[in-house]
């Protein structure tokens, strides 16, 4: 699955997951939590199949970031529509190409097609074209119709151009009169790609297309809570180690790919450290592990009072189990660095300078909080940096710079 920790000999012992597995990258869950309208129109685009199949075909483009759920809508949709089929009699099969994983090319696309059909078919001796009309006497012979859904056809594009695009969307013209058997689903990020294709193929392409929108912090949250209840024991990981992680992942334009993959990372930590839960300390180690975070150089040219400041808000989270804290909180935490070290502390308005210079380095994330009976309050996160790391660098480069 993924690789993190290397291997070692373990003996038995606690986990916070229950099944691991539902973490995967090409786990995809019965459900897609919003992306229900987006599953329907594509049951919509395809219903045909289910009615007449043999009277038509469809082409569909789904395109968004890294992260939206493209090719889990993808396979849903395919694992979804193979069972409505089989219910009904239809003779229906759904296959799930990676194109970026044939290197673009469309005759070792299409061999894997046959192969799904004849696994011993022999790997030489065709053309792309041939094999083209073998996949479709195949179709044919077995009587069955086929969504083959072309993942990354990005790289497709780019290596093969609009003849191999042109051949598989107007394939139907040279098969008068016979069933139309293959529809597409082309997967791809950009859609500035199509306009490299010239404008007879862009124009098959063009009339579906069904635009994922980046997910939003309390989407992302969503999802992983709906991935946390299938993944991990109860009450394994609080809310406030969700909401750290959905930051982190909003921050990533909205990567739920990126989230889920904090979120199984973070378990292996609390694993580690024999943990009952999922803290957000363990969700900053997990990015600290994969996503470059602040060097040292960085932190000594903070000003005293900022590392002092920032000391204190460290041991804040490295003492509890909370992901964000007051400003309050950090005030009197800054107050109890700044008497270990012999220092008056600065002024309130001083340190929400001092905040507000972190936050812009991203160092820390603030946000304004409305709840409770106290109005409006600022609220402090340490996003990527392990609280106990960024003590010890801090109090290494006090000692040493100060001392």
């Amino acid at each position: 699955m993924h690789s993190l920790f290397g291997v070692c000999q373990v003996s038995h012992y606690r986990s916070v997951f229950r099944d691991e597995t539902k973490l995967d990258i090409n786990y995809v869950p019965h459900r897609l939590p919003h992306r229900d309208r987006e599953l329907r129109l594509l049951m919509e685009f395809f219903s045909f199949l289910l009615q007449f199949p043999e009277r038509m075909a469809q082409r569909v483009l789904i395109t968004g970031d890294v992260g939206t759920g493209k090719t889990a809508l993808s396979q849903r949709f395919g694992a979804d529509m193979s069972r409505e089929a089989g219910k009904q009699g239809k003779n229906f099969r759904y296959v799930h190409v990676n194109c970026r994983e044939y290197h673009g090319s469309l005759f070792l696309i299409l061999q894997h097609v046959v192969s799904v059909f004849h696994p011993n078919f022999p790997q030489r001796g065709y053309s792309a074209e041939e094999l083209l009309r073998i996949v479709m006497q195949i179709l044919d012979e077995e009587n069955v119709y086929v969504i083959l859904a072309l993942d990354e056809f990005g790289s497709m594009v780019e290596r093969e151009g609009s003849d191999a695009v042109y051949q598989l969307t107007r394939l139907q013209e040279v098969r008068q009169n016979k069933p139309q058997r293959l529809s597409l689903i082309c997967i791809l990020r950009n859609l500035n790609l199509i306009s490299k294709l010239d404008a007879s193929t862009r124009s098959t392409l063009q009339s579906n297309i069904i635009n994922l929108e980046r997910y939003s912090k309390q989407q992302l949250v969503d999802i992983l809570n709906d991935r946390v209840s299938s993944a991990f024991k109860l009450s394994a990981v609080p809310e406030d180690t969700v909401n750290l992680i959905a930051e982190l992942a909003s921050s990533e334009s909205g990567n739920a790919r990126f989230g889920i993959e904090l979120l199984w990372r973070a378990g292996k930590y609390a694993n580690v450290e024999d943990l009952d839960t999922v803290t957000p300390e363990c969700a900053r180690k997990a990015v600290s592990s994969i996503v470059p975070t602040m060097r040292k150089s960085d932190l000594a040219l903070l000003g005293f009072h900022e590392k002092l400041f920032l000391l204190g808000i460290a041991r804040l989270f490295k003492q509890g189990q909370k992901a964000s804290a007051t400003l309050s909180e950090a005030e009197q935490a800054y107050a109890i660095a700044c008497e270990e070290y012999d220092v008056k502390p600065n002024s309130h308005t001083q340190l929400w300078k001092y905040l507000k210079s972190l936050a812009a380095t991203d160092i820390v994330r603030t946000e304004v909080s409305t709840t409770g009976s106290r109005g409006r309050s600022t609220l402090i996160c340490l996003p990527r940096i392990p609280a106990h790391e960024l003590e010890r660098e801090l109090k290494d480069i006090l000692e040493k710079g100060e001392g």
